[in-house]
């Protein structure tokens, strides 16, 4: 499980006690600086700075916007980045991997680095994205969608090391910020979708080296490894990759992360048994890498139900005793409250039968946390061309029958969005989605693929109903909501937290807002011009407070795409601009002028290939079969048709000419005629 290649040595994070002075060691929260994708050791996302507060948030304003020259504004792009700050520079990374740096007091660029992304890349589950970068031992540390770790100079942005931390050609890229801890470079790897097996590594951030690599799934013989079927080797290909940053307490000199789904996602047959240590959070030594303990949230998940969204640390008092606790959540709209050095629950988890699927070997029991979900878990109504069973509860399954309503949808509840943490109140923000999957295991097929290739196992679907936002607070001495509300749209940013009374979370319409975080109740809003994605940081410059957030838009959340880093202050004097576009023109003029584009233009079958497979089949499939959302493609579909649907949209499909150039559309129109059999 575990292969320990080096030791290394550094300064550790820096911890302090409470003011309270209990037993129990808090770390060093941020305030000239936000040092790490969490803002601190515990990902918490708390600033205790409060001179911007419910008081006067209505007067802030933007310092300095910065244009990012159009990186990652292309259809296949999504902007999650949280900014990184450190000695008055802010650093981003934009979907395309470009990373950049600002000077705070000025707002002038001092560097930039270019990755150049080979188009080829095509093991990109959900969007061609970067949360954020590392920061420590005077580098910026830089994960890429192509599998390789970068360190760059923080002062020049120049290269000082690079290794292949994995191929994508195997179905790995690294989409979250790296961790810098202890003179660690210590990064997690997506691709659950795509035969992998989940793994996080840990660097030399001198040099590169590698030091030990931890498997989130046990290979045979090891600890876990009996949930694994002992007949095939599909646990080589078992997915379990982790999406985010750790936490990690450097009191216990404990590493904690939760993991994804099992692999093939909609397919038990083939991997009968629990399948650890998918679904589950885990805590593993940092220095070594060596398993401590784990938390099972969904045994032998069918339903994508994993943790994606990064885990929390907290010391909180509970029934009368201090407790070093952790708090996790992911799709099923629970959160989990854990102890942190034993991995026992905090609160308390039951453990319920669930309906079975003979189809699926589906496991016989699943932990139900005790407190309150944060989105609703049953369906009241059947989707229209559909049967309920169970009530489309949380955990009904499906075989390879008609696709089965069912809620939460395999997008959650709570996706990649990170949750914060006020530790003065001890209440606990997330972001989430309510909205129903329609899933069908139709893969029975056994036969173990190649590392890199698709391995879904069945067909995902979304109802035709909307989806919508939910934020809520839930206190985590309790798992009890303290408020909620809903949103007419998915909520798809993460959130900071302060000391002044505040919430910021991004809404896709491009709204940046301060809500008051005992009530919810919005106190400030700014349009930025693009989907407010990204989660914002604070932190202050020479005695003053700042808010700094990334503008770029998100593909799954279909919007409007920018590249812009902001800068607020009380005394900005900058205000809002205009809403970003989704649409394609609707005006006459425009229409026939973008036919008139199109005319001529011969469709090119290698590059409509390429644009299909970084902007079509993330939601679409490799085999054009519908997944995360999008429809399976119809074979009565001619080039025009599709071309036209590509411009201009339907139904929830997003219109991309203003992404895409008329070559590209009719190139990718063709493809899909040719490639999926429509009429000639």
């Amino acid at each position: 499980m575990v292969a320990v290649i080096a030791a290394c040595s550094g300064t550790p994070w820096q911890t302090a006690v409470k003011s309270n002075s209990t037993p129990i060691a808090d770390v060093e929260l941020p305030t000239s600086s936000w040092p790490t994708n969490g803002g601190d050791a515990f990902n918490r996302r708390y600033s205790p700075l409060d001179d911007i507060n419910r008081d006067n948030v209505g007067s802030l304003k933007a310092v300095w916007r910065a244009r990012l020259d159009g990186s990652g504004v292309g259809p296949q792009y999504s902007g999650e980045a949280q900014p990184i700050v450190s000695d008055g520079v802010v650093y981003i990374i934009t979907g395309a991997n470009d990373v950049f740096a600002y000077d705070v007091e000025t707002g002038n660029r001092l560097w930039k680095y270019e990755a150049n992304l080979a188009a080829e890349i095509d093991v990109i589950c959900c969007g061609w994205t970067s949360r954020g970068v590392g920061l420590g031992d005077g580098k910026i540390f830089v994960g890429q969608l192509n599998g390789r770790l970068l360190a760059l100079d923080k002062k020049t942005g120049k290269i000082v090391w690079e290794t292949q931390a994995e191929r994508w050609q195997d179905g790995y890229s690294i989409t979250s910020a790296p961790l810098y801890y202890n003179g660690l470079v210590i990064t997690g790897f997506a691709g659950a979708e795509f035969a992998t097996r989940g793994r996080v590594k840990a660097f030399n951030a001198a040099t590169g080296a590698l030091v030990w690599t931890f498997y989130t799934i046990p290979a045979p013989g090891e600890p876990g490894s009996e949930t694994w079927p002992k007949d095939n080797q599909v646990w080589n290909r078992g997915g379990a990759t982790v999406w985010h940053t750790p936490a990690v307490d450097p009191e216990l000199g404990l590493l904690y992360f939760s993991t994804g789904n099992a692999g093939p996602d909609l397919n038990g047959a083939v991997r009968a048994g629990d399948n650890l240590y998918s679904s589950s959070i885990i805590a593993i030594e940092a220095a070594t890498g060596k398993y401590r303990w784990h938390f099972q949230a969904v045994r032998h998940d069918i339903w994508d139900y994993d943790l994606p969204t990064p885990v929390i640390l907290f010391n909180a008092d509970i029934d009368g005793k201090m407790r070093r606790g952790l708090a996790g959540t992911g799709k099923t709209g629970w959160v989990y409250l854990l102890d942190r050095e034993t991995g026992e629950p905090l609160i308390g988890i039951e453990d319920r039968p669930v309906p079975q699927e003979p189809e699926q070997a589906t496991a016989a029991t699943q932990p139900y946390p005790v407190g309150d979900a944060y989105v609703p878990q049953v369906l009241d109504i059947a989707p229209e061309g559909h049967e309920l069973v169970n009530e489309g509860r949380i955990f009904t399954p499906f075989g390879s029958g008609p696709a089965v309503p069912i809620k939460p949808s395999h997008l959650g509840g709570a996706n990649w969005p990170p949750s914060s943490l006020d530790p003065t109140t001890n209440l606990y923000y997330v972001c989430a989605r309510d909205s129903t999957s329609l899933l069908r295991g139709a893969d029975r097929d056994f036969d173990l693929p190649e590392a890199g290739d698709g391995y879904i196992g069945g067909e995902f679907g979304m109802s035709p109903v909307p989806a919508t936002g939910v934020f809520a607070a839930i206190d985590v001495t309790t798992n009890r909501l303290v408020w909620q509300q809903r949103w007419p749209e998915i909520c798809y940013s993460g959130s900071t937290v302060t000391a002044g009374g505040l919430v910021f979370v991004g809404r896709n319409d491009g709204r940046l807002t301060a809500l008051d975080s005992s009530n919810g109740k919005k106190k400030w809003e700014f349009q930025t011009g693009a989907g407010m994605n990204a989660t914002a940081s604070v932190f202050e410059h020479n005695g003053k407070q700042y808010v700094a957030a990334y503008s770029a838009g998100n593909l799954f959340a279909r919007s409007a795409k920018g590249d812009s880093l902001w800068l607020f202050a009380l005394d900005g004097a900058m205000g809002p601009v205009e809403p970003g576009s989704t649409t394609a023109p609707t005006d006459a003029s425009a229409d026939a002028g973008a036919h008139e584009a199109v005319a001529g233009v011969t469709a090119d079958l290698e590059r409509g290939a390429r644009v299909y497979r970084t902007t079509c089949q993330l939601c679409h499939g490799a085999t054009g079969q519908g997944n995360n959302g999008g429809v399976a493609l119809a074979n009565s579909l001619t080039p025009e048709a599709v071309a036209s649907i590509v411009r201009n949209g339907r139904n929830l499909m997003p219109a991309f000419a203003a992404q895409l150039s008329a070559e590209d559309i009719v190139s990718v129109g063709a493809y899909v005629a040719e490639k999926f059999g429509a009429a000639e």
